[in-house]
């Protein structure tokens, strides 16, 4: 009983509650964020708001612009200029395809077989980036002169006539034809096609080639059940950088094509700079950026990878 009646001995005093220190550097990530959002907002956001109003506007240059909202706009754009957007995409499609097939292998050499010549062809992938866009086209119009060796060559060999009879160069010339503004965009965007696979070629594990060989796979199932598959997000990636800027390129159209072989950026180019009919012009670069997000969204949902070097 005596030890049910003592008092039951003090509760050690406990210590008082301490707060998580607060962590330093929290908003550090947001404020290095800060400058690139504010980059984005004034030369991107802001203009792409400036445009959009511009393309609902009516008027003339000497009395204004109003926004009336009139839509008709680009309705008019798209049924007087569809030709070109047809145009522009065909042409940015068969230079990706280009690029595609001249770059993958020379993506793959550099990746797995260059050895220490890897920096030296490097230097001469990127080597065009050190002239100027224009001069590299203009370059172009010398090497694809009427009497140039290139279009000598073609000729001696009869593939003009095919080309001819195919709609992509005229008799015996190349200049002012399809066929030259798509070899400018292709010489153009090479590189944005080299690097991407290089890159995505590059992470392959070598061990993974070797053990496809040692299940007895031929270099061609090994290829194609292991390489090309892997190098997937290096394709995406090209393919998307060569696009892109291909189909809106007015310069390789302007100095190697002619007016039957005008691109969506020339009339863009027009519109802006020479007609002045402003929201037509902008009517037309918002169509064309809905085209290229509609087909870049198809494009990447198709390929089946998300992964993006």
């Amino acid at each position: 009983m005596a030890t049910l009646t003592e008092a039951p001995p003090p509760l050690s005093p406990t210590a008082p509650e301490t707060k998580p220190p607060r962590r330093r550097g929290r908003w550090t990530p947001y404020w290095l964020l800060l400058p690139g959002l504010l980059w984005l907002l004034v030369f991107f956001a802001l203009p792409m708001i400036y445009q959009a109003s511009t393309s609902v506007q009516t008027g003339s240059l000497e009395e204004g612009y109003k926004v009336t909202w009139h839509f008709a706009t680009y309705w008019d754009a798209l049924g007087d200029y569809w030709p070109q957007f047809l145009r522009s995409v065909l042409y940015a499609a068969a230079a990706t395809i280009l690029c595609l097939v001249l770059g993958y292998p020379l993506a793959y050499l550099i990746a797995f077989r260059a050895g220490r010549w890897r920096n030296l062809i490097m230097v001469l992938v990127i080597a065009p980036f050190f002239t100027s866009f224009l001069i590299r086209t203009l370059a172009w119009k010398t090497i694809l002169s009427d009497s140039g060796p290139v279009v000598g060559a073609l000729n001696t060999l009869h593939v003009l006539d095919v080309t001819s009879w195919l709609g992509w160069t005229s008799g015996d010339r190349v200049l002012a034809t399809p066929l030259a503004v798509v070899c400018g965009l292709t010489y153009n965007f090479l590189p944005f096609m080299i690097l991407p696979l290089y890159t995505s070629l590059e992470r392959i594990d070598g061990r993974l080639h070797e053990a496809a060989g040692d299940l007895y796979a031929r270099p061609v199932t090994v290829f194609r059940k292991v390489t090309f598959p892997l190098s997937m997000p290096g394709v995406v990636s090209g393919t998307l950088l060569t696009f892109i800027p291909a189909s809106g390129d007015y310069v390789n159209a302007e100095l190697l094509g002619s007016t039957d072989t005008r691109m969506i950026g020339n009339v863009i180019q027009t519109q802006f700079l020479r007609v002045l009919d402003y929201p037509t012009a902008a009517a037309l670069s918002f169509i064309l950026m809905a085209a290229i997000l509609f087909l870049v969204t198809f494009y990447i949902r198709r390929s089946g990878t998300e992964d993006l070097v």
